[in-house]
C-alpha cells in the first residue's frame, strides 16, 4: 500500500535521472494533485532553469524516461511543462484493499525511533483553567497520540505552574483569613475568587507584598511549613484540572506530571554550570544570560535572569533546568514545546541558552510548537460579559448543552441522548482547535464548530455514524469485509484514492506536530465518502459484488475515520 504521490515522485525521480544525470536525481518531482488528471509533475520548470533548455522539452525528455505503466492509464504533458498523471483504476482498487487487510492502514512504524518530550497544557495550580489552556491542551495530545501510533517513545510533560513568587501570595493570604476558611472557599471550587483576593491585596498592601516575596525565598529554601501549605494548594489544584482531563478525554495523568517544583533542586547546579562556563554573568547583584543575538528596542543586549538579587530564581532558570533534565537525563532527541504564541521569544533566548551550553546539539531537535489565539467574533481574546476570561469548565458545559440541543429530538432514551450529546460538543470543542493550523488564530463560533455540515468535528462524527447505520441495516460486522474492490463510478474512485493518504497525513502530521495536517485529510475522506453516498447505492447495489465491493470500501472509509480521528482525541459516538 502506497501514497500515489509518493510512487509518482520515486518514477519521476528515477526518469529525471535517466534524461538528465545522477546529480539531479535529488531534484524534488514537485508531485501536485491536478484539476486535469488525479496528478502532476511540475518538476520540468525549475529543472529547465538549471538546464538552460525549455520546460516543455525537458518535459518530453522526463516522459519518455518513464517507467509508470503498471500504475498510470496515461501520463502526458501538456501546457508549459507539466506531466499529467491518472491513475489506472485497477491500481487504485488493488492498493486500497491492501489498505483493508493491513491492520495499520498503511502507516508505517518509525525507523528509527525517537525519544520525544511533548511539553503541554501546562497550567498554573494558582489560577483556575481558562479557554487559553484548551487548545494546547488538546494540540499536544494529539502529537503525543500520533507520535505514538508511529511507533515513537513518548514523554508527556504536564509542566505544572507550582512554584515561583505567586505562591508566595497566596500562602500569605492563605494565612490571613485562615487555614479552615481557605479550604472550605477552595474546596467549593473558587480558586479564581481566592486567586484575585490574594491578588488584589499583594498590589494594594506594601506589607503583604514584602511578607509575599520572603515567603517565596522561604519555599524555594524548603522551609517546612511552607512546603506544607504549598502542598494543600496543589492537592486543591491537581482534583480540579485531572476533572477538565477526564471530560475532555485527555491521556494527561499525574504519572505525567512534570511541574516546576520538580526542578528546583536543580537551579543552583544550573546556575553554577553556565557561570563556570561563562554563559552567565554577574550583573547589577542577578546572575545573567545575555544569548548571542537578542537585544531589545534600544539596542542593547537581552537578558534572562537566572537567580534575582535577592536569591530567588525564576521560570526561565527553571526551563533550563528542565531542558537540561530533559537531554542529559531522559535521553531525548526531540523536545516539543506545544506553548501559546506569547512565548516565542522566551524559548528563541531559552535554545539558544541550552545550545551555547551544548545541551542542545545538532542531533537533538528542539521545537516551539506555537499556538495561536483563539478570539471572539470581535477580535479580542474570549471573555465572559463581565469581562473575564472564560473558565474552560463553562465552556465545555455549554458545548455539551448546545450538542443536545442539536440532537434532542433524535432519541427517546435520556442517557443515550447525554452520551451523544458529550461525545458531540466536546469533539466540536476539540476538532474546533485540530481543525486550524495550530500557529494560526481563529475566531470561536459555536454555531459553526456543532454544525453537521463543513468542516466540523460532528460532521465527521456524522460520517463514521452513518456507515455504521449501513451495516447495522445488513446485519454485518465491518471489520469482517474482505471483498475484492471494483471502482466503476467516479464517486468509488475519488473516495478510494483519497483514502491512500492516510500513512502520509499522519507521517506530516508527525513531523511537524501538525494535526491540522491529518484533520484537513480527515474531512476530505468524509466529503469523498458523503458524494459516495450521494451517489453510489450501498445495500441496493445492481449485483451481489458491487454490493460486497461498497460494503468494504464503506468498510475501509469507517476504519480511516475512526482510527484518525482516534489520533486526534475526538470520540466517536456509535449513533447520532
Amino acid at each position: 500500500m502506497a501514497d500515489p504521490q509518493e510512487v509518482l515522485a520515486q518514477r519521476v525521480s528515477a526518469a529525471i535521472a535517466a534524461a538528465f544525470g545522477a546529480e539531479h536525481a535529488g531534484d524534488d518531482p514537485v508531485i501536485r494533485p491536478s484539476s486535469f488528471a488525479d496528478y502532476q509533475a511540475n518538476v520540468a520548470l525549475p529543472l529547465a532553469k538549471k538546464l538552460g533548455r525549455p520546460p516543455r522539452e525537458v518535459a518530453a525528455e522526463i516522459a519518455g524516461h518513464l517507467d509508470v505503466e503498471d500504475i498510470c492509464r496515461t501520463a502526458e504533458v501538456s501546457g508549459p511543462g507539466f506531466i499529467n498523471f491518472t491513475l489506472r483504476n485497477e491500481w487504485i482498487a488493488g492498493q486500497a484493499g491492501g489498505l483493508l487487510e493491513d491492520p495499520r492502514l498503511g502507516v508505517p512504524v518509525a525507523d528509527p525511533v525517537q525519544k520525544v518530550v511533548v511539553d503541554y497544557s501546562s497550567p498554573n495550580v494558582s489560577k483556575e483553567m481558562h479557554v487559553g489552556h484548551l487548545r494546547t491542551t488538546v494540540v499536544g495530545d494529539a502529537v503525543v497520540r500520533i507520535l505514538e501510533y508511529l511507533g515513537h517513545d513518548v514523554i508527556r510533560a504536564n509542566h505544572l505552574g507550582d512554584w515561583g513568587t505567586q505562591f508566595g501570595i497566596l500562602i500569605e493570604h492563605l494565612l490571613d483569613v485562615g487555614e479552615d476558611t481557605a479550604l472550605k472557599e477552595l474546596s467549593a471550587g473558587e480558586i479564581n475568587a481566592f486567586y484575585r483576593a490574594a491578588q488584589a491585596k499583594f498590589e494594594s498592601d506594601p506589607a503583604f507584598a514584602d511578607r509575599s516575596r520572603r515567603r517565596v525565598v522561604l519555599l524555594q529554601g524548603g522551609d517546612a511549613e511552607t512546603l506544607r501549605l504549598w502542598q494543600v494548594l496543589v492537592d486543591y489544584s491537581k482534583q480540579y484540572y485531572n476533572t477538565i482531563y477526564r471530560r475532555l478525554g485527555v491521556t494527561l495523568t499525574d504519572d505525567d506530571l512534570a511541574p516546576e517544583s520538580f526542578y528546583n533542586p536543580m537551579l543552583a547546579d544550573v546556575c553554577d554550570e553556565l557561570e563556570r562556563d561563562g554563559i552567565a554573568v554577574m550583573s547589577n547583584g542577578a546572575l545573567v544570560a545575555f544569548p548571542p543575538g537578542f537585544t531589545g528596542r534600544d539596542g542593547n543586549p537581552l537578558p534572562m535572569i537566572l537567580r534575582k538579587s535577592d536569591g530567588g530564581y525564576g521560570y526561565d532558570t527553571t526551563d533550563l533546568a528542565a531542558i537540561r533534565y530533559r537531554i542529559r537525563d531522559l535521553k531525548a532527541n526531540r523536545l516539543i514545546y506545544v506553548v501559546g504564541a506569547e512565548q516565542s521569544l522566551h524559548f528563541r533566548m531559552l535554545f539558544a541558552v541550552a545550545r551555547e551550553a551544548g545541551w542542545l546539539t545538532d542531533e537533538i531537535r528542539a521545537e516551539h510548537a506555537v499556538i495561536g489565539l483563539v478570539s471572539d467574533p470581535h477580535g479580542g481574546r474570549l471573555r465572559t460579559r463581565t469581562g473575564e476570561t472564560v473558565r474552560l469548565i463553562t465552556l465545555i458545559d455549554e458545548a455539551v448543552e448546545r450538542a443536545g440541543r442539536v440532537i434532542a429530538d433524535r432519541y427517546d432514551d435520556p442517557v443515550l441522548r447525554q452520551e451523544i450529546a458529550e461525545a458531540v460538543g466536546i469533539g466540536a470543542l476539540k476538532y474546533g482547535d485540530l481543525s486550524v493550523a495550530r500557529d494560526s488564530g481563529y475566531v470561536f463560533d459555536f454555531d459553526r464548530m456543532l454544525a453537521l455540515t463543513g468542516n466540523t468535528g460532528p460532521y465527521l462524527q456524522y460520517a463514521t455514524a452513518r456507515i455504521r447505520s449501513i451495516f447495522r441495516k445488513a446485519g454485518i460486522d465491518p471489520g469482517t469485509m474482505s471483498a475484492a474492490l471494483r471502482l466503476d463510478e467516479d464517486a468509488e474512485r475519488a473516495l478510494a484514492l483519497t483514502m491512500l493518504g492516510f500513512g502520509t497525513a499522519v507521517g506530516k502530521a508527525a513531523e511537524g506536530a501538525e494535526p491540522h495536517v491529518l484533520a484537513g485529510f480527515l474531512f476530505d475522506v468524509a466529503s469523498a465518502f458523503t458524494t459516495f453516498y450521494e451517489h453510489c447505492p450501498v445495500l441496493a447495489a445492481p449485483s451481489p459484488e458491487l454490493r460486497d465491493s461498497r460494503l468494504a470500501l464503506s468498510a475501509l472509509t469507517l476504519r480511516v475515520l475512526v482510527t484518525g480521528l482516534g489520533l486526534l482525541g475526538i470520540p466517536v459516538p456509535e449513533r447520532m
